[in-house]
């Protein structure tokens, strides 16, 4: 099949916290969409990105079955979770994994993007960008309409960059690309009522006009629009953000213009989609779906019996799922990976800043190289994961093949070298108790969240732990348990003084660079880390200069260098996203350069 370069879905998100959604449809990307991730485990050719840790894997990307979709079939996908998804169903809102795989069946980006995440004037809209970088002039095209039948308008872009600046607006995605809007700091502020670096020309063409030339407008670029006319008016004073947020509009009955509309919702449990006949590509394939949450200790079965046609199977099933007959298994490397977090700050609400606490319990950086050298993440990743997943070295992916810094080893697993950093620290056993005391010589006990999910969440959790004490860190589970994915990021995105570390994922999006997760304003920056020279990186990274692809390279391998060394977070377990497809399932690929999409995706009986 002939490829075309276009872009996986950006969430594929949120994540052990991440989300990467369970299909990678490309109906649409875009810009960047990264959030926290569930910790979901997730001749031919093999997925993209590699290092040379990872294991030997010959996994195809796309289902083999050529036949032709069978008019108005229909389709059976698992959501696999261990709790019911949160369903916030509005891309400026929601922040996990599991409703962003229910976002790709309805939603989308107005500009799509290609095999390196670049936008692109395939999608619903298309864009020009001035000679300069800094004025990007976008076109809708004809018959885009909401599923309700009212058109796409420039008007709702321009509501969703509204709602993300919005003084009162609470959500994770207001970074560095929808800042760098002219007049969006002023608006943010609450300084000015109209965000001055929009122009709105006519219902289908719209000017953004940028502060910075910055790559990040090419890679990141959020373009995904709100039905004004339908969920309500906050700049009106129709409703509040926080009413919007939590209405029936974005939570039972949200509409898109994607290539499925929403028939009914069961709150937390499944979906029921209807095609959309008047989808701008074309009429889907499958003249319906259901998405539905499956146990992840009930997912083999349920393949195996042919109730679901697809799904992300976690990868410590892979030898329950490797020899099952009807399905085939594909594979790619994911956008996301595993982390343990060390907590060193607050989120200043006020501020809408991190604000790191120098006399935090975490705040040694030989405590927390210590502990990453400490645990055996390669022995993880083979016993555990069947080589599905394999140690993490660097916070930028291998998926991103040119940032990625190969040269960096991260800290292979090494416990007497982690215990020379401790005495060499001053966190020594003063008290003969086997396990070390703090700096002041005082008792030092680590609190560490997890979540629960899976038959490896709570072994991981006692290896790591086991780790710990191997080299003299007691370290002891928050409230002598595992918790669940929601009320574990509740306590995690809330600061919970309970927590010391946990251990977290990401889902990294379709921008390399890392301000989203990593930077001084980010909310999503658990640990509430900060340093001028961070701030100093993450700006040179998405300057005009970074246009040149060996500065932004040079500047990203600084930044890995100067995270390996501080390890405000430790990356775990980078990991192969293994999916099962029925056979009988056609047009469905993991492949960002493939020409396939989400509308094309059927069944051949």
């Amino acid at each position: 099949m002939t490829k075309k370069r276009f872009m996986l879905l950006a969430s594929l998100m949120l994540v052990l916290s991440i989300f990467l959604a369970a299909c990678n449809g490309k109906d649409g990307a875009g810009g960047k969409d990264n959030g926290k991730d569930g910790g979901k485990d997730g001749g031919s050719e093999t997925g993209k990105g590699g290092d040379e840790n990872a294991a030997e894997l010959d996994f195809p990307l796309e289902t083999s079955n050529d036949k032709e979709p069978m008019e108005d079939g229909e389709m059976t996908i698992a959501m696999v979770a261990s709790e019911p998804f949160e369903g916030t169903l509005n891309r400026n809102f929601y922040s996990g994994q599991y409703d962003a795989e229910i976002l790709q069946y309805f939603d989308e980006g107005l500009l799509d993007t290609d095999g390196d995440y670049l936008i692109t004037n395939n999608g619903a809209a298309t864009y020009e960008l001035s000679e300069d970088n800094k004025v990007l002039k976008l076109t809708i095209k004809d018959n885009v309409n909401w599923h309700d039948g009212e058109p796409v308008k420039t008007t709702d872009l321009l509501y969703s960059y509204e709602l993300l600046g919005h003084p009162d607006y609470a959500g994770n995605r207001y970074d560095f690309n929808i800042e760098n809007v002219e007049g969006m700091p002023a608006y943010h502020e609450g300084k000015t009522k109209e965000i001055s670096g929009i122009k709105i020309i006519d219902d289908k063409n719209m000017e953004f006009h940028f502060t910075e030339a910055s790559p990040s407008i090419l890679s990141g670029f959020w373009s995904y629009a709100t039905p004004r006319h339908y969920v309500g008016d906050v700049m009106t004073g129709e409703t509040t953000i926080k009413d919007l947020e939590s209405s029936d509009k974005i939570r039972v009955n949200p509409i898109g213009f994607g290539p499925y509309k929403i028939e009914k919702i069961v709150p937390g449990e499944s979906v029921l989609y209807a095609r959309n006949d008047d989808y701008w590509r074309g009429k889907p394939a499958l003249k319906s779906m259901v998405q539905k949450v499956v146990s992840p200790a009930t997912i083999v079965e349920a393949v195996k019996n042919g109730e679901i046609d697809l799904a992300t199977i976690p990868t410590d099933q892979y030898d329950t799922v490797k020899n099952v007959d009807n399905v085939e298994l594909l594979a790619n490397v994911d956008y996301a990976y595993t982390y343990i977090g060390f907590k060193q700050g607050k989120w200043d609400a006020k501020k809408k800043e991190n604000v790191t606490d120098p006399n935090a319990k975490m705040a040694s950086k030989e405590l927390r190289q210590a502990m990453w050298y400490a645990m055996d993440n390669a022995t993880i990743g083979e016993k555990l994961y069947h080589g599905l997943r394999f140690p993490g070295t660097s916070l930028i992916i291998p998926v991103f093949d040119t940032f990625h810094d190969k040269s960096i080893e991260g800290r292979p697993y090494d416990p007497e070298k982690a215990k020379q950093l401790l005495d060499d620290a001053g966190f020594k056993d003063t008290d003969g108790d086997g396990f070390r005391e703090d700096q002041k010589g005082e008792k030092l006990v680590i609190n560490f969240a997890s979540m629960s999910g899976g038959e490896t969440a709570e072994p991981i959790a006692k290896a790591y732990m086991q780790n710990w004490a191997d080299i003299g860190l007691k370290v002891e589970l928050v409230d002598g348990r595992l918790h669940d994915f929601n009320a574990f990021y509740d306590m995690v995105e809330n600061d919970d003084p309970k927590i010391d570390i946990y251990q977290g994922a990401w889902g990294t999006g379709s921008d390399p660079d890392p301000s989203g997760l990593y930077g001084r304003t980010a909310s999503f920056n658990y640990t509430r880390w900060t340093s001028e020279k961070n701030d100093e990186l993450l700006k040179q990274g998405t300057s005009e200069k970074a246009f040149d692809l060996d500065y932004r390279k040079k500047i990203y391998n600084e930044w890995q260098e100067l995270m390996f060394d501080e390890v405000p977070v430790a990356p775990t377990l980078y990991r192969y996203e293994l999916t099962s497809a029925n056979k009988r399932v056609v047009n469905y690929t993991k492949d960002p350069g493939s020409d396939l999409r989400l509308y094309e995706m059927g069944v051949s009986e």
